[in-house]
Formats: structure tokens, C-alpha cells, sequence
């Protein structure tokens, strides 16, 4: 792996720090590749959780937006919101996803990224506090960094008693929190990407309303992973527990499940109007373009007029089937080969803990279905594990070839653990 020098201004020195680290990372299997899966491979791995990518539902329900739009509109978005890249089509796209989602306002952001950093930069004025899940995404992270807030602490995940402790240190610490005078910015996921597991999110409601009893505590939830596949109609998940009320703000993102780009903060009037002014990540940077806009517009087309109500329907008895099988095959292997968490799945994305989980992803992708070994210091050590993603469209024919995939490499692992002497040099990496 050897750098080009590239441009004669670069300084050979910095591109020799680059070598070192990459090379570092590749010692340490680390290294990350940009990959292309084979055209025929079964997709255990993306987040395309309603199977709308490729769907001929929702490409015709966008060829018909793209039609109405022309030839008024032009392809391209012309710059960012504040100068030119503004439209009535966006602003009545934003009213509608509000509408749906029965929230007071929505702001349109490039990406859910770009979203979580702009809110977590600007928000937090100075003395306030932000109280985060230790699984929170990366961009929260990033957002934070840029922040005015006094402290940022994390609490052990979705640990209401954890939560509660960090709390009670803030306000032990900081009389103004009391009062009312200094805020708590609190940051949870809907559905989290690693283990698949929900936030309890009514018991944290309930823990800010009783320790912040003047209302300074303001919870943002992160609903990528849980947009489109929970609640009625795709509402997601605070709206299948009926808490939106409750909740300061939340995200959407349009990238996963809806299979479109961008995303949309759900906030009070006020806070968009704040962020329109403070939150660099949407100020600048050039707006969605018109086919962006157009794709989010169809979609929620069909999640208005109840089209991926089927879909929801069967990514949920795709969950329930494949983890009943799994669960069952887990029980007879040994555990450092293979074992799920204790608890049915509360979404569709699942987690077969394993010690090895580069030898079992690359053993399955051998075989063509495309799942993803996950590794520290993206989860904690003694936690890897190969992160399986279903989708609506997922077949009993490629649930069950996996499920044979999986059986066949534990028992050939369970063979080389019974009888290391006996294993073979050309053994199953």
C-alpha cells in the first residue's frame, strides 16, 4: 500500500503519517475498504428495511412526482436554503412530514448527520448540559464537540438508573438547574443500530418530568432506524407510543427504511427558526436538490395512503420467524461460537454474538448472503458480533439458506474447539 505523492505541494511527510496509520489498521484488521457486494447476493446488511429501493410501487409513485415537477422545476437545487436553494415545493414538503408526524414543525436537512450536528452545535446554550446514551451516533458526538455546553456526560445504555445517577450529579452540582435557569439537553435513539434494542423511552420521560420539575429538561430522539417501520403508517417510534407531546425533538431520517436521502428535525416553531439561523450544517451547505425532494414527497405518499402497511406487517413476521430459529439454534451451539441476547428483538435489526465474527461474516458472504461482522471499538470488547438486517421482502427460502449457513460453520468451529489437533490447515477461516 504505498501513497502516491499526487501533488507536488503535498507534503510527503503528512502522506507518510497517513501510510503508517492505514497500515496500522490493516495489522489490526481494522481497516476499513469501500466494498460492492455481488449482484446476486441475498442483502442481510443494508438498511433498506421496507424493501422500497427497489420497489415498483414507490419508482413509479416517484417518476409521477418527477413528472408533475417539469418542466417548471429545475434538476438541481441552485444553492443553499438561505440564499437561492429555497422553494415553496420544500416548504409544503415540510409541512407535510409535520403533519404526518403530528409534530408543530419540520426542517429539511441534508442528512441525518448534518442534522444531528447542527442541532447538538447550536442548541446547548452556555451553562447547559447535555446527558447522552453511551451507543449514541457518531454525529451526535460531533455536534457535541462544537457545542457551548458546559459538560457533556454519558450514562450507561438505556440504564434509567444510570441515567437518573448522572442527572442527580448535574443537579447536585448546578443550582440553576433547579430553577430552571440552566438547561439539560438529553440524547436517545428510537432504535439503536448495533444491538437492535428500543430506548424505554416513557421511563425517561417520566425521570425528566420528576427530577426537572420546571421544564429545562429536553429530550431529542434519534428515529432513524425506527422510521417507516414502527408505528401507524411508518410514523415511527415516538408516535406508536403516543409521546409527541412530550419529546422537545426528534429526527427522521429518510435514507434507511424510506430508501431516499435527507432528513427532517421535528421541533417546535421557534427551534426551527433558531436553527435556520445558527445551525451551520443546514447554512452552509446547497439544499436537497428537486429529485431528492420529490423522492421524500412520494414516499410519504405511500405512507400516507397506507401502502407500506403490508410491508411493516411482513418485516415484523420475518423478525419473528428468524429469531424463534435463531434462538433455537443459539441454545445447542456453544456460546462463544454463537448466542443471541436473552430478550425477543424489539426491531429488525439482530445481533449473533460470536467471538469470531470476521470467520462467520466472511464464511456467509462466502456462501452469498451479505451480513457484517461488527468490532471494537464500534461495540465494547467481549461484545462482537455479526449484525444481521431483515427486510420486507425477505424470503423463507433466504431466511432458511442463512440459518444453514450459520449451523454449518458453528458445527465445523464446534469440530476444531472438540479436536484442535485434528483441525485442518485449510479449515474454514
Amino acid at each position: 500500500m504505498s501513497p502516491s505523492r499526487g501533488n507536488s505541494s503535498e507534503s510527503p511527510g503528512l502522506l507518510l503519517t497517513f501510510k503508517a496509520l492505514l497500515e496500522r489498521r490493516l495489522s489490526n484488521s481494522t481497516l476499513r475498504q469501500l466494498t460492492i457486494s455481488p449482484a446476486d447476493s441475498v442483502d442481510f446488511s443494508s438498511n433498506d428495511y421496507l424493501s422500497l429501493a427497489p420497489s415498483p410501487s414507490f419508482q413509479s409513485a416517484f417518476q409521477k412526482e418527477l413528472a408533475a415537477l417539469q418542466p417548471t422545476f429545475p434538476i438541481g437545487s441552485t444553492g443553499s436554503r438561505l440564499l437561492d436553494g429555497n422553494s415553496s415545493y420544500a416548504e409544503n414538503l415540510e409541512r407535510e412530514i409535520a403533519a404526518f408526524h403530528n409534530a408543530p414543525a419540520a426542517l429539511l436537512f441534508n442528512s441525518g448527520f448534518e442534522a444531528n450536528v447542527g442541532i447538538f452545535s447550536c442548541i446547548p446554550q452556555p451553562g447547559d448540559v447535555i446527558i447522552y446514551d453511551e451507543y449514541i451516533h457518531a454525529s451526535v458526538h460531533d455536534g457535541m464537540r462544537l457545542s457551548r455546553a458546559k459538560s457533556c456526560k454519558a450514562f450507561a445504555h438505556n440504564s434509567i438508573a444510570d441515567f437518573r445517577k448522572v442527572l442527580q450529579s448535574f443537579i447536585d452540582a448546578d443550582p440553576l438547574l433547579i430553577t430552571g435557569k440552566s438547561n439539560v439537553i438529553i440524547a436517545v435513539e428510537s432504535v439503536y443500530s448495533m444491538d437492535g434494542d428500543t430506548c424505554p423511552l416513557k421511563e425517561f420521560v417520566s425521570s425528566v418530568e420528576s427530577m426537572l420539575p420546571a421544564g429545562n429538561g429536553y429530550i431529542i430522539v434519534d428515529e432513524a432506524h425506527s422510521t417507516g417501520v414502527f408505528g401507524q403508517d411508518g410514523r415511527g417510534f415516538v408516535s406508536a407510543l403516543g409521546m409527541e407531546d412530550r419529546i422537545f425533538a426528534r429526527l427522521h431520517t429518510f435514507g434507511k427504511a424510506l430508501a431516499c436521502n435527507g432528513a427532517a428535525v421535528l421541533c417546535p416553531p421557534l427551534m426551527k427558526q433558531y436553527l435556520v439561523n445558527y445551525a451551520r450544517s443546514l447554512i452552509y451547505t446547497t439544499s436537497l436538490s428537486y429529485p431528492s425532494l420529490a423522492s421524500i414527497k412520494a414516499v410519504y405518499r405511500l405512507m400516507k395512503e397506507g401502502q407500506i402497511n403490508p410491508l411493516q406487517s411482513q418485516l415484523w413476521a420475518t423478525i419473528r420467524t428468524f429469531h424463534s430459529r435463531l434462538d433455537a439454534l443459539a441454545k445447542k451451539s456453544p456460546p462463544q461460537l454463537l448466542r443471541t441476547f436473552d430478550e425477543a428483538p424489539k426491531s429488525q435489526i439482530l445481533a449473533l454474538l460470536t467471538s469470531r465474527p470476521r470467520s462467520l461474516a466472511k464464511y456467509c458472504q462466502k456462501h452469498g448472503y451479505i451480513v457484517r461482522a461488527i468490532v471494537p471499538p464500534t461495540v465494547p470488547a467481549g461484545a462482537e458480533r455479526v449484525r444481521v438486517c431483515l427486510h420486507a421482502s425477505t424470503t423463507e427460502e433466504e431466511l432458511e439458506g442463512l440459518l444453514q449457513r450459520i449451523e454449518e460453520w458453528v458445527e465445523t468451529k464446534r469440530l476444531e474447539l472438540e479436536h484442535p489437533a485434528e483441525a485442518r490447515p485449510k479449515a474454514m477461516l
